[in-house]
């Protein structure tokens, strides 16, 4: 079954003739775990920005359960469907990392901030006296209390140190396989590719498959 589909999607910025993306088509489906790789500015940030609908594309179509995402709107779209995680972390800077995750889920608890290695102490802090990488896991907190069916992550391990870049990788691969949400990751990391179920790779405006394991 098909969850999030890009439909001949081109995508070129603002005075550019030349496109980024060109005629792009994938079918995302629930309960993966996807990793999409690609050298710098190939337009990794920017097909995540499309399938989170902070972007429109110029031509083709995004489809959400086999409906343009434009019927209900863009807004719509991310406030029910999508969980983004952005390298900027976009916390709410007077929050507490609890209050914080909480504003997507009420019930959600300081279990899920503790498993990311934060402890009770920073639990209780104003976020901007975390650093960045304590930040990271908070915006990846957020992520998982989330009840969207669709996580889009770029480099979420990026700022992490191994230890707990691994756990991340974890638990975003279980949360795909036990509640069925589906998991995209932009992704410099070999171990985050590596542990996805199916790579992607964004190469001369084209997106292809380069591996689909069962792990």
């Amino acid at each position: 079954m098909t969850l999030l589909q890009l439909q001949d999607v081109t995508y070129r910025y603002k005075n550019t003739a030349e496109a980024v993306l060109y005629q792009i088509k994938y079918n995302f489906e629930p309960g993966k775990f996807y990793s999409i790789i690609g050298e710098s500015g190939a337009g990794k940030s920017t097909l995540l920005s499309l399938l989170a609908g902070l972007d429109s594309p110029v031509e083709g179509s995004i489809l959400f359960q086999g409906e343009d995402i434009r019927n209900k709107g863009y807004s719509y779209h991310r406030m029910h469907h999508i969980s983004l995680v952005f390298q900027n972390y976009n916390l709410i800077d007077y929050l507490s990392p609890l209050e914080n995750i909480r504003l997507v889920n009420k019930k959600a608890s300081k279990d899920t901030l503790l498993e990311l290695g934060l402890d009770e102490s920073q639990i209780k802090r104003n976020v901007l006296q975390l650093s960045g990488g304590q930040q990271q896991r908070v915006a990846i907190a957020r992520s998982l209390v989330s009840e969207a069916p669709v996580i889009l992550a770029d480099e979420p391990t990026g700022n992490l140190d191994p230890k707990t870049a691994g756990d991340i990788i974890e638990l975003l691969k279980s949360l795909a396989e036990k509640t069925g949400k589906c998991v995209i990751v932009v992704t410099h990391s070999k171990e985050v590719a590596q542990a996805s179920d199916i790579t992607l790779e964004l190469k001369d405006k084209k997106l292809t498959e380069t591996s689909n394991t069962t792990k």
